[in-house]
C-alpha cells in the first residue's frame, strides 16, 4: 500500500536493465516505483497511477520521451508532476530542447545513479515537502514531518497518523481542493479499498484536532468537489 510518506515515481526507459537498475534504486531510497518501457504505456500508466515525480527517458519506441513530457506539461491535470529527462544527447542544444519541452530536470546518460536518487530527491522536495521531512506552516499552524509532530499556536496537537497525512496533504498545497477520491488515493494508497465516507469521518477528526485548543476551523467544504485548506 502507496502512504503519504512513500511518493511515487514512474520510471520510463525502454531498456531493461537501465529500467530494474533505477527501479531497484529508487525503492531501496524508500519510493513506491511503477515502470513503463514506452512512451504510450507511459501516458496510460500516468492517468493510473498519479505519479509524484516521472523518470523519462528521451529515446523511446513509437512516442518519444520528448513528446510524452510536450503532452503531459500541456496538460492542466498533470503540468504540475515534475519530469527528470534520461538522455545520451549531451550536446546544449539537446539539453535546452529538453528543458524548453517543460523537463524540469536533465540528466546525461552515462550517468551517476547516486546523482540520480539526489536529483529525484531534490523535484521532491519541491512538491511533496512533507514526503521528505520539511517542515511546513499554514498560518498558525506548523506541521514537522521528520518528528510526525503538529503545533497550532506554538501549543502541541494529538492527532491520529491518518489525519497527520491528511493535514500533510493539505498543507503542501493550501487552497487547492482535494476531492474525496484524491483524498484517498494520497493518504489511504490506492492499493487499498476503502469507503469515501471514510474521508469525512477523517475529516471531522482533523477538524476537532485542529481546534482542540481554540481558534477557527481551517478546513474549508467546497459542496460538491471536497476539501480545502483555508
Amino acid at each position: 500500500m502507496a502512504s503519504a510518506e512513500q511518493p511515487t515515481v514512474l520510471v520510463v526507459e525502454d531498456e531493461p536493465a537501465q529500467r530494474e537498475v533505477v527501479g531497484y534504486n529508487l525503492s531501496a531510497e524508500g519510493f513506491r516505483v511503477v515502470l513503463a518501457e514506452n512512451g504510450e504505456e507511459a501516458l496510460v500508466m500516468v492517468d493510473e497511477e498519479t505519479p509524484d515525480i516521472i523518470v523519462l527517458d528521451w529515446m523511446l519506441p513509437s512516442v518519444s520521451g520528448i513528446e510524452v513530457c510536450r503532452r503531459l506539461k500541456t496538460r492542466p491535470d498533470t503540468r504540475g508532476i515534475p519530469i527528470i529527462m534520461l538522455s545520451a544527447r549531451s550536446e546544449e542544444v539537446d539539453r535546452i530542447r529538453g528543458l524548453e519541452t517543460g523537463a524540469d530536470d536533465y540528466v546525461v546518460k552515462p550517468y551517476s545513479v547516486l546523482e540520480l536518487m539526489a536529483r529525484v530527491r531534490a523535484q521532491l522536495r519541491r512538491v511533496r515537502p512533507a514526503a521528505a521531512g520539511q517542515q511546513l506552516v499554514f498560518d498558525d499552524i506548523l506541521l514537522d514531518a521528520e518528528s510526525h509532530r503538529v503545533f497550532r499556536d506554538e501549543q502541541p496537537l494529538k492527532l491520529g497518523p491518518t489525519e497527520f497525512r491528511l493535514l500533510a496533504t493539505f498543507m503542501e498545497k493550501p487552497g487547492r481542493v482535494w476531492s474525496r477520491e484524491q483524498l484517498l488515493d494520497r493518504v489511504w494508497g490506492r492499493d487499498i479499498y476503502v469507503d469515501t465516507r471514510t474521508v469525512d469521518v477523517h475529516i471531522g477528526r482533523l477538524r476537532k484536532a485542529l481546534c482542540q485548543h481554540g481558534g477557527s476551523d481551517p478546513v474549508r467544504t467546497v459542496r460538491g468537489a471536497g476539501y480545502s485548506l483555508g
